[in-house]
């Protein structure tokens, strides 16, 4: 899949010049100051998520790639303050377990997350009625082609449910694409699945790292109703990770791999040379992915409206720091975002419709 072109992208110049207050939702006992001078959140570790409910907001985290931990408190300030507490562990022995997600569907919460050493990483879900205790055992969700696979989670859009994530096309480790396929009722997935997105532009591969890497989709409906996968490129061992954007074509099946199309750049990154036109440079960490839009459990697929911005959460390493592990220096920070109208994805087949605009 090649990537279209932002075009007219000057919207993305700061409509939410320095976003000193983040909108209603969060003045509303969601405070985004941060005593730490660097700007994060005081939460080591990557790939945050993070779900509104009624009591405030929940996080999940694998620690030490052994167990998974939450953290439940009113503000997304105060979740640093937050005990974590187990609520899986790895007894099994699968290893590596990676980047938990947390969401609520048919009345349940769901974790789903990776585990499995090398090459046999394969994505697992625990339930509870709860969403900081009483998880059950972790169930493979196994995938179409079975190959490796890591970052997935559900979504349902326009009444039908998808599974999203980021994965091999064969048994070897020479890119990770974004693959999407149907879930039916019970929570399979089905097959095809389908490639949505694919690390070929050179933004996508600064210094031309190996493996080429697209992970971390995260899926977000914007306020015209179109599905929207909001996605990491680069390694996330260094400085060049990004955070970028695919947009579904209007009234298109999502299993279309062809009605996707995506930024001609980096919308939110530390390196000029990753960004599209008009995206924002990073000044507070290096290494910046994996965002979390904070949805409330009721409408996970509806971060923000058309009016206002709202808060995501991304993993960086502070840009002051140079450490000789970088994995291990991700740290949590609160950005901000807001929905841009009049977008132009496709250059040579341009469409119309609402891009996002990411701040520190």
């Amino acid at each position: 899949m090649k990537y279209q072109s932002l075009q007219g992208a000057g919207i993305f110049m700061l409509v939410m010049a320095g976003l000193g207050s983040l909108s209603t939702s969060m003045a509303q006992g969601q405070s985004a100051t941060l005593p730490n001078p660097n700007g994060h959140m005081g939460i080591t570790g990557a790939d945050p998520s993070i779900i509104r409910t009624a009591e405030g907001f929940v996080s999940v985290e694998s620690v030490a790639g052994r167990t998974i931990y939450v953290r439940a408190a009113p503000s997304l300030a105060k979740l640093a303050d937050s005990r974590p507490t187990p609520i899986w562990r790895d007894s099994d022995g699968l290893g590596e377990v990676w980047a938990p997600e947390i969401v609520r569907r048919n009345g349940r919460f769901q974790v789903y997350f990776a585990a499995g050493a090398g090459s046999a990483h394969r994505m697992y879900v625990i339930e509870s009625d709860s969403s900081t205790s009483g998880y059950g055992m972790a169930v493979e969700v196994v995938l179409p082609q079975d190959k490796w696979a890591i970052d997935g989670l559900p979504l349902t859009y326009e009444g039908r449910s998808y599974f999203v994530w980021s994965g091999w096309q064969g048994d070897t480790d020479l890119a990770q694409d974004i693959f999407i396929a149907a879930m039916d009722a019970d929570g399979q997935v089905l097959p095809p699945r389908v490639i949505i997105a694919s690390p070929e532009q050179n933004w996508e591969n600064i210094g031309k790292e190996s493996p080429a890497i697209n992970e971390g989709p995260q899926p977000v409906v914007d306020p015209a109703g179109q599905l929207h996968v909001v996605y990491s490129a680069n390694g996330s061992w260094g400085e060049n990770y990004c955070i970028a954007d695919l947009r579904l074509k209007a009234g298109a099946e999502p299993l279309d791999a062809g009605a996707w199309l995506g930024s001609d750049g980096c919308l939110f990154g530390a390196n000029a040379a990753t960004l599209a036109t008009g995206g924002t440079m990073v000044t507070k960490a290096k290494g910046v992915g994996h965002p979390s839009f904070v949805r409330g459990h009721e409408d996970p697929l509806l971060p923000g409206a058309a009016e206002g911005s709202s808060p995501f959460v991304y993993h960086g390493v502070p840009a002051k720091e140079q450490p000789r592990n970088f994995w291990a220096a991700r740290k949590w920070f609160i950005g901000a975002f807001q929905w841009v109208p009049d977008v132009t994805y496709g250059g040579n087949n341009p469409d119309l419709g609402w891009g996002l605009a990411l701040s520190e």
